[in-house]
């Protein structure tokens, strides 16, 4: 975070708002009854003390009230503090995790692509890190801000002497808590950064586990033993050696150096607080060694002595809590800033409010570039996408085909040229009224764990209910998917799992067809819908398309194939300037 308290997290969490009034109020009632009762106490001893006749507890029922009473509202409001600590931080995790999300899904494909990795640790575990900022170190922050002065305040009125010690001294805890601050600060966002990677690295290679089994280089022995067969040249046994040597030292290479940096970060920690506990207990011992050589010489009264000695630790703990619990919170801080980073990125997609009127919109594509790595992909394509038509893209790899489709919708920002709809460009377009006329096959559909009925209802226009059975059983004849239901016992209540592990590619791929088809929506999009499919489906499938294109649809392919130019209306030929392919990113279609 970049200060103590972020205005950034004021600004995007409400529930922070109001406790931050309520902690505040509840931090003046705290300091109060610490002044109220080191008065009344320092009374009742100096008294008791100095005067033999009043040394019952008649005499000083009224005083002692005052005492029980001020200790118990300062129980009491420390008590209430710590309990609303704790809900607020629930509600603000809550609410920041929720708006990161709807942020993340904000940001242009590439953009949410590169930073999935990070937006995961961060949403899973980062900001649960907040809890113990706002259970901890905001009310210790607000009690160093309200206790210090008004307590030296005190201490001055009644002993300028101790209360010059106490100026003198109280700065060097916030020095050295700022000097350790700064140290913790970078291990901490050392620490977030190693879990970041870890998490990338295990999710890489947990999805990449099918294929090595499959190849038999799920383990390093399994590498090993192929490295040594028979008939093998030096080269390709050294490239496995190093496979399996990087397979098998990677994660644990990758948690030793998390292990590290977190315990780093608590060694830095626990010799902070030491030197804070040190640092405040030889401040206090120079008050009292000069209080107690000025009462030996009668130069102070005793009432004014045991009131400095009673105050001056009240002086510095509320500092050493804010030191001490800073470090608690510094993970949950770094993840915040990341979590801030998402919410004020200035990539994000600003949505428009312009409507459409008409139900089958020409899509006007004029002159539009997208820039790559090394180039423009496209460059200056121009196209008119009409109802009741079939248009198909083609063109090299990497020319910018998959991003021609992605700018149709809206989820990449041209850097230049634009994309009319009925003459409004996209970006003036409300996108879930614009969204909601599109069905989008992107060229690696996502499938949820859940059913095939669950991933039929992704796209949300009609569930499966209320599909009409003669129209989703032309839809899967049509792709083939009849042929795979009928293998499956569960039929529509087969479970897949992630990415549809389960059903093999080709019957994702008439999965995601049928689901294009049976969606009801005016502008089709599809980004190669014959890959993984054999020559008898890719013309049922380019059939049942052109027939949506009759009807009415606008159908925009793209593909290579000869079957697929020869079923378009129009063929388009994309070009680009770029060098380097792009990789497409998972959208679902």
């Amino acid at each position: 975070m970049a200060a103590p308290v972020d205005p950034r997290l004021w600004r995007h969490a409400r529930s922070a708002r109001r406790y931050l009034v309520v902690a505040v109020a509840l931090s003046l009632v705290t300091t109060a009854g610490i002044v109220v009762a080191a008065i009344a106490l320092a009374g009742v001893l100096a008294g008791v003390v100095t005067d033999p006749a009043r040394r019952d507890i008649a005499s000083w029922r009224t005083a002692l009230l005052v005492f029980a009473g001020a200790v118990l509202c300062r129980v009491v409001a420390t008590w209430w503090q710590s309990r609303l600590a704790h809900r607020a931080g629930a509600r603000v995790v809550a609410e920041l995790e929720t708006a990161v999300l709807a942020a993340a899904a904000a940001l242009p494909p590439r953009e949410l692509e590169s930073r999935r990795t990070e937006l995961a640790v961060v949403v899973a575990d980062g900001l649960a890190g907040l809890r113990p900022y706002f259970s901890g170190y905001l009310p210790a922050l607000l009690l160093a801000v309200l206790v210090p002065p008004s307590v030296l305040a005190v201490i001055l009125y009644h002993d300028p002497v101790s209360g010059g010690i106490i100026a003198v001294t109280l700065p060097l805890i916030p020095i050295f808590m700022i000097l350790i601050g700064r140290m913790t600060q970078g291990r901490s966002a050392a620490t977030l950064a190693a879990a970041t990677r870890l998490s990338g690295q295990l999710l890489d290679l947990f999805a990449g586990l099918p294929t090595l089994r499959a190849l038999g280089r799920e383990t390093a022995g399994a590498a090993a033993d192929s490295a040594a067969a028979p008939g093998r040249g030096a080269a390709e046994e050294i490239a496995d050696a190093v496979s399996a040597t990087t397979m098998r030292h990677r994660v644990s290479a990758l948690g030793v150096t998390l292990r590290e940096r977190t315990m780093a970060a608590l060694r830095v920690a626990f010799l902070s607080s030491m030197v804070l506990e040190l640092l405040a207990t030889l401040c206090v011992a120079l008050v009292a060694v000069s209080i107690g050589m000025r009462l030996v010489y009668g130069h102070m009264s005793l009432y004014a002595g045991l009131l400095a000695l009673v105050l001056a630790p009240e002086v510095y703990l509320p500092l050493r809590a804010v030191g001490e619990r800073f470090h608690a919170a510094q993970d949950g801080m770094a993840a915040a800033d990341k979590a801030f980073g998402v919410l004020e990125d200035p990539a994000r997609i600003v949505p428009g409010t312009r409507g459409l009127d008409v139900p089958h919109p020409i899509v006007e594509i004029r002159d539009l570039s997208v820039a790559a790595r090394d180039g423009l992909a496209p460059a200056g394509l121009s196209a008119m996408l009409r109802p009741g038509t079939v248009t198909v893209f083609t063109g090299p790899n990497g020319c910018g085909k998959s991003t021609t489709l992605q700018a149709i919708p809206g989820l990449v920002t041209p850097d230049g040229g634009e994309v009319l709809v009925d003459g409004i460009p996209v970006a003036d377009l409300d996108p879930d009224g614009w969204w909601q006329r599109i069905a989008w096959l992107p060229q690696r559909p996502v499938l949820l764990p859940g059913t095939l009925r669950d991933n039929l209802d992704l796209l949300g226009t009609r569930t499966f209910d209320t599909i009409p059975s003669a129209e989703l059983e032309d839809a899967c004849a049509a792709t083939g998917f009849d042929d795979v239901l009928g293998d499956l016992p569960d039929r529509w209540d087969t479970v897949v799992g992630a990415g549809g592990t389960g059903l093999s590619l080709g019957q994702r791929q008439r999965l995601v067809l049928t689901r294009i088809l049976v969606a009801d929506r005016p502008i089709l999009l599809l980004d190669e819908p014959t890959a993984h499919l054999d020559e008898v489906a890719e013309a049922r499938v380019l059939a049942a398309l052109v027939a949506r294109a009759r009807a009415g649809a606008t159908v925009v392919l793209i593909g290579h194939r000869p079957a697929v130019l020869a079923a378009a209306d129009e063929v388009i030929t994309v070009m680009s300037t770029a060098t380097t392919p792009l990789r497409p990113v998972e959208l679902i279609g």
